[in-house]
């Protein structure tokens, strides 16, 4: 792999917040028939297993999230609601689900190849939008629900990811900052990244103050809008069979 430092299975086999600040700036590309497209990472939501809420492994392994259970540097792959697709990097230790959203990035080779896909499936407004969002970013690459499961270390497999070089002074190992907070570059000159609450989570998931385990780099104008889950909609009880109103 080229643009990127070295990647084995041991550097995405740590904890799920380590490993999604480590996919910001990274660069994952797609080889298919009609050409590569290569995205630089800007935007990410880390998900955990069972003492995570919001994560499709909180009640357990299924066949829809059985690759998060695998090991570390395969893709898991799924659809939202049916329609949009949606990739994942699989983090952590073989047996411990985790995995990390990718939420949003730069097109930075292939535009051409990426708008192309874009605008067979809706409305492309600019490079800005190739890939903003984890539908049109999965749209943009070409990958498939049929992917889940790919290798990532594979350099001669259809998804390639390179980790960005590490920046110069930067503690990834600290704790998360909020969304005021910024953590710079060891010159102290560009912001590097900023956390908040993940998009549509309900529930215990959602919260803010327990998971703001979105993160993005900070100043990209590739990273996606926030937006809050809706409100569950909350109905009275119905009365019990046979008596009155």
């Amino acid at each position: 792999m080229t643009d990127g430092s070295s990647l084995d299975r041991g550097s995405l086999d740590g904890p799920v917040l380590e490993m999604a600040r480590s996919l910001l700036g990274a660069r994952l590309t797609t080889v298919r028939a009609d050409g590569t497209v290569t995205v630089r990472l800007t935007e990410v939501e880390a998900y955990g297993g069972a003492e995570d809420p919001g994560s499709h492994a909180y009640r357990g392994r299924t066949a829809r999230n059985a690759s998060m259970f695998g090991p570390p540097g395969h893709l898991y792959v799924y659809r939202h609601l049916g329609l949009h697709r949606c990739v994942n990097v699989v983090v952590g230790p073989a047996g411990t689900p985790a995995a990390v959203l990718l939420r949003a990035g730069e097109v930075v080779q292939g535009a051409e190849i990426a708008a192309a896909r874009r605008s067979a499936e809706g409305v492309t407004r600019g490079p800005r939008d190739l890939a903003r969002g984890p539908a049109r970013l999965a749209v943009a690459l070409g990958i498939e629900p049929g992917w889940d499961g790919l290798d990532l270390l594979d350099p001669a497999g259809r998804v390639r990811l390179a980790l960005a070089e590490p920046h110069g002074g930067v503690d990834w190992t600290r704790g998360i900052v909020s969304d005021h907070d910024v953590v710079r570059d060891g010159a102290g000159t560009a912001p590097t990244h900023r956390s908040g609450p993940r998009v549509g989570v309900t529930g215990p998931g959602g919260r803010a103050d327990r998971f703001p385990w979105r993160l993005w780099l900070a100043d990209e104008p590739t990273v996606s809008a926030y937006r809050p889950a809706p409100a569950r909609r909350t109905t009275a009880p119905r009365p019990p069979s046979g008596t009155a109103d």
